[in-house]
């Protein structure tokens, strides 16, 4: 076990310094000149020669990104171009909100989507396993900013259940922190729900039908140890990776929730950066979303371990 943890966490090593590169040739992907789209139309040759040498631009590409990787393993992902404020700054003044986001968002799609799964997969072709399969399909269909809008207006303009916009932080308290994030959590979770519920009745009904749950069943086993004991662990593998391949939807769903809520958080930060073309703040944002990707991905693989001994070899 503790050697193919050790290779797995090599091998993101080299992904993050593809990521790496990746990110800082967005300056230099973008199109047109960045440097004379920050100056905007009135500026002068003078001013865009002076933008593009504070950019760097006018450096070698190898030296610039050099430059810019021994800075950001020390910690510094640069200056924004329109506030000179440190980026680590302004990622760490937005991160609760975010972070916050998607953390009750997995918890709470998690808590839901599995059973639901789970039960579809055990009342399979009656009415339960329709209806759980025709909220599946409804929270594929519908995009994320009609699932908020719909909400918001709802519960928090009809029924003024919830506030219908901006945070709450924790440390105000659990209830109005929880009451905050409801109707945002509920909006990005809808399509995650969907898809781990609809893995989830694919991959039990596939594991209900093993011998090894017909003997469990022949022997008297109790119904409910037979599908969250032997069951759903079996069926674990599959329904693990679908959530940490749903971490990256969560990510991007989490800049349009945030910007149909008016949360403060990295999402409208970075939606910000774009329309200022703040390119070191959208840099280190797509640089932390990416390895806090990686991170997640790494953890479910040494997740399956657990729930699959023979992958260890």
């Amino acid at each position: 076990m503790y050697a193919y943890a050790a290779r797995r966490i090599l091998a993101t090593i080299p992904v993050m310094a593809v990521v790496a590169l990746f990110v800082f040739s967005l300056l230099y992907f973008a199109p047109g000149d960045p440097a004379a789209i920050i100056a905007g139309d009135q500026a002068t040759p003078a001013d865009v020669d002076r933008i593009r040498a504070s950019l760097g631009l006018d450096r070698p590409f190898v030296i610039r990104f050099g430059e810019w990787a021994w800075h950001v393993m020390n910690g510094d992902l640069g200056q924004s171009i329109f506030t000179n404020l440190p980026v680590t700054h302004m990622i760490a003044q937005r991160i609760e909100p975010t972070l916050s986001l998607m953390l009750l968002t997995l918890t709470l799609s998690i808590s839901f989507a599995v059973p639901m799964g789970v039960l579809a997969a055990w009342k399979h072709g009656t009415w339960i396993d329709r209806v759980v399969m025709i909220m599946a399909v409804a929270g594929f269909s519908v995009p994320v900013f009609v699932v908020g809008y719909l909400l918001a207006y709802t519960f928090a303009l009809q029924l003024d259940m919830f506030p219908v916009q901006g945070y709450t932080p924790i440390a105000n308290g659990i209830g109005p922190w929880i009451s905050n994030l409801a109707l945002p959590a509920v909006t990005l979770g809808s399509a995650f729900i969907a898809l781990i519920a609809r893995i989830t009745r694919a991959t039990m009904l596939e594991v209900l039908n093993q011998d090894y749950v017909r003997t469990a069943r022949s022997k008297g086993v109790d119904q409910h140890a037979i599908l969250f004991v032997h069951a759903l662990k079996n069926a674990a593998v599959p329904i693990v990776t679908v959530i940490g391949l749903g971490v990256a939807g969560l990510i991007g769903g989490a800049v349009v929730t945030e910007s149909v809520f008016a949360i403060p958080g990295v999402g409208r930060l970075v939606v910000d950066a774009i329309l200022r073309r703040d390119y070191p703040v959208i840099q280190g944002v797509v640089l932390m979303f990416s390895f806090v990707y990686v991170l997640v991905n790494l953890g479910v693989d040494l997740l399956y371990t657990v729930f699959d001994p023979r992958i260890r070899y």
